[in-house]
């Protein structure tokens, strides 16, 4: 299975110099965000000033409204990177795309509608380091929703796909479709890419043999917009995705690999 994100853009950015080294990359991947452009920036910045600043990274996944507009009127400031897709490739592309263009070793990744609140940034990447510094197994600390403030459709479709997923990938995670997750960028780079494969993470850090840490984090109702990656799109095609996934966690084992010592001079 493999991704349909293009790549020249994000490669080219991903060799650019930068001024200062950059600890922390906040990818968002947006399609038709117009309105939550600005505000969301804002509050991106906001929240990770006490970290130094972050590199912020948005995607435009085709948008055809006046996102690009609003990413331009925000891009004088020096942090932000944009990228566009030139058509739709889906959520999960979009967050590839920004992932690889992005400078930090460490990414966080929340949805572009406002809905993820970036003042939860700096407890997920503090939590993020301190699992990291017990070993060198990957990690991925994911948001997990307690009180979401979404449609009764929207909550109960999550609940029973949460549901399903867990008793078949027994992924240990409550709420994986929460857009809010923080990892290492080398982490991410490794796993199989596909599409829709954001809904999986959990299950795929864990066949990577890594961590996975779910944190109760703030959810927002949405004020401006609709919803661009409808219920039923991912319902369609999310029974396809759960065996594909399962099928890769059957055909995967993780080799531990011993090195020999290298001949003594002369043998």
């Amino acid at each position: 299975m493999t991704s349909q994100a293009p790549e020249t853009e994000a490669q080219a950015l991903t060799a650019r110099a930068g001024s200062a080294e950059t600890v922390l990359s906040v990818v968002v991947p947006v399609r038709n965000e117009g309105p939550n452009i600005a505000p969301l920036i804002a509050e991106i910045r906001a929240a990770t000033a006490a970290l130094g600043g972050a590199e912020i990274v948005y995607v435009d996944d085709g948008s055809t409204d006046d996102t690009q507009e609003r990413l331009a009127a925000e891009a004088a400031a020096g942090d932000l990177v944009r990228l566009r897709h030139a058509r739709s490739y889906g959520q999960s592309a979009a967050i590839i795309s920004g992932v690889r263009a992005a400078r930090g070793p460490w990414i966080a990744t929340l949805d572009g509608d406002g809905q993820n609140d970036p003042a939860d940034i700096p407890a997920l990447f503090a939590r993020a380091k301190a699992e990291a510094a017990a070993g060198p197994r990957p990690v991925l600390v994911a948001g997990h929703r307690v009180n979401r403030k979404d449609t009764v459709v929207k909550r109960l479709t999550s609940r029973i796909a949460n549901r399903v997923r867990a008793s078949l990938l027994r992924d240990a995670t409550p709420d994986t479709g929460c857009g809010l997750k923080l990892f290492r960028r080398e982490d991410f780079l490794e796993l199989p890419q596909f599409d829709h494969m954001h809904r999986y993470l959990p299950a795929l850090f864990l066949r990577a043999g890594g961590r996975v840490i779910s944190v109760p984090v703030n959810h927002r109702p949405r004020l401006r917009g609709r919803s661009n990656y409808g219920t039923l799109d991912r319902l369609a095609v999310g029974v396809a995705d759960l065996f594909g996934v399962m099928w890769l966690q059957r055909r995967w084992q993780r080799p531990v690999a011993e090195r020999l010592p290298d001949p003594e001079p002369g043998a």
